[in-house]
């Protein structure tokens, strides 16, 4: 697959990028992408909330009221779920909600990934981004002759550039990763991903190289 190699102006350099079609042009598996979503999503819960049950409220060490002659109902101790301030029945506690799934699946749910990106044109190449020092103004301007003002957009890169990182950041829904950085959700989440051309063969590498892991 080839796409054209725009200029930060938003031209066409007339040079075309060449992306490998075992990555970007494979059938879209959607089980695998579902999969590693859910698994995504899950690893990124806290898992902090908790509640007392019965045992763990304080107090109720002694019967509230007597037995009978009361009128009311039978009361053995205040810490019942049926009263106020009494413990939670079935409530959350502390918990850890990640886990894994095998790592091929995880190869194919990035590789339909960006298969499904590259088969709605939202992929972009760019022949460099070059900001000298942090100014917003710099991206604001390359997001708008790209088309891609208003967007979630996602900005990779070879290499870790702090500069652009910091240039971008107050940018709403803009984001800066390293190329082999991305992950399945992150790339479906973005409506627009632009890549820098000296980054597409770490990008195809971090992908060849989790092939060689599982394999």
């Amino acid at each position: 697959m080839k796409l054209p190699i725009f200029t930060t102006e938003g031209k066409d350099s007339g040079d075309k990028a060449e992306l490998a079609d075992s990555i970007f042009g494979i059938e879209p598996n959607e089980t695998a992408i579902y999969e590693d979503v859910r698994r995504y999503m899950a690893n990124q819960r806290q898992g902090t909330s908790n509640t007392k049950e019965r045992g763990q409220v304080r107090g109720g060490g002694r019967k509230a009221y007597r037995q009978k002659g009361t009128g009311r109902a039978r009361r053995g101790s205040i810490r019942s779920p049926l009263l106020k301030g009494g413990g939670t029945v079935f409530g959350p506690s502390p918990r850890d909600f990640s886990y894994d799934i095998p790592k091929k699946s995880k190869k194919l749910a990035r590789k339909s990934a960006w298969s499904a990106k590259a088969n709605d044109d939202a992929i972009k190449i760019i022949g460099g981004i070059d900001i000298e020092e942090p100014k917003t103004r710099k991206v604001a301007d390359l997001l708008e002759a790209l088309d891609a003002e208003n967007k979630k957009v996602l900005i990779l890169t070879a290499e870790t550039d702090k500069v652009l990182y910091k240039s971008a950041r107050n940018i709403p829904d803009v984001q800066v990763l390293e190329a082999y950085k991305p992950t399945t959700y992150q790339i479906l989440d973005a409506e627009v991903i632009l890549i820098e051309k000296n980054a597409i063969d770490v990008l195809q590498g971090s992908i060849e190289t989790s092939e060689e892991a599982a394999a």
